[in-house]
């Protein structure tokens, strides 16, 4: 989890020691990049749902720009 909001929130900041450490939790190198691929991949859908103002969750809360 630490990763993901790493990722997420400051992806500049992600560095070879953060992969070390996911390595050391067992993971090898196709797991490391399909986590790094599903993280980019939600931070991208979102982003564009968010930059469309589009509720992407049917009877979820409304998007904010939607108020």
């Amino acid at each position: 989890m630490d990763h993901a909001l790493k990722l997420t929130r400051s992806p500049d900041t992600v560095t070879a020691d953060d992969v070390e450490s996911l390595r050391a939790h067992g993971l090898d190198d196709r797991a490391v990049l399909d986590l790094t691929l599903v993280i980019a991949y939600f931070a991208f859908v979102n982003r564009i749902a968010d930059g469309l103002g589009v509720d992407v969750e049917p009877g979820g809360p409304p998007h904010p720009s939607h108020d």
